[in-house]
């Protein structure tokens, strides 16, 4: 699922000081750039910044094969509280978080989406049946003209129909009044506190609005 994709070539024709390095990135994911790691030898460091040497701190985490599987990755802890501090900071102005706001207190977006579901990110596989998962069990239930809480999560397994994401796809919550606008100043944003970075489902992904986020915060703590 996430073979290493290299791009770029060496120029033959070239001097030899001419020649640039292949940057490689995750297959399905061009936005996770995988650079090999010298400790330990044999492992690779995935990051969403294409410069090395790579900033540990900075990192996705590391894989010790390609593709990685949960068996095989460990996740970097520092780069997850980098992650909620943009959430925490832009996830209420996300075009996608806006939409689903006014869908969840309307009369509509009640009967179509009765958990409140904030999907970003890619399109994955579904999940199978859950109930468990439902709405009501998770608190994050809004209905129209009542507003409660939107999820973001990472949608590699979207939910089905009237559900909400499991916990480890789930990044946080943000509360929505029944105007279909986000409480306080950063719509009270809350971590889940349970996502994962890897699953069998897939790997992170962020909205295109929040990664963009992300990734300028990354670069700015990179110098």
């Amino acid at each position: 699922m996430f073979a290493a994709r290299a791009f770029g070539r060496q120029a033959r024709v070239l001097p030899k000081w001419t020649q640039f390095r292949c940057v490689s990135t995750l297959e399905g994911s061009p936005y996770i750039y995988v650079f090999p790691n010298e400790q330990p030898s044999g492992t690779h460091v995935l990051s969403l910044l294409p410069s090395e040497p790579v900033n540990p701190d900075l990192a996705i985490g590391l894989a010790t094969q390609l593709p990685p599987t949960t068996d095989t990755f460990k996740e970097n802890p520092k780069f997850l509280n980098i992650v909620q501090d943009v959430l925490s900071e832009y996830a209420h102005e996300d075009p996608d978080a806006k939409s689903q706001a006014q869908v969840m207190v309307s009369v509509a977006g009640a009967n179509l989406n009765s958990g409140g579901v904030l999907l970003t990110g890619r399109r994955g596989k579904r999940r199978g049946d859950d109930s468990s998962s439902g709405a009501s069990g998770q608190g994050g239930a809004g209905s129209g003209g009542r507003g409660g809480w939107i999820h973001i999560s990472d949608g590699r397994r979207p939910p089905d129909y009237g559900r909400i994401s499991w916990p480890e796809d789930m990044f946080g919550s943000l509360e929505v009044d029944a105007n279909g606008q986000f409480v306080g100043d950063n719509g009270n944003y809350q971590p889940s506190g349970t996502y994962r970075i890897l699953t069998r489902d897939g790997i992170f992904g962020l909205s295109p609005f929040l990664r963009e986020k992300l990734v300028r915060k990354l670069r700015e703590l990179e110098k």
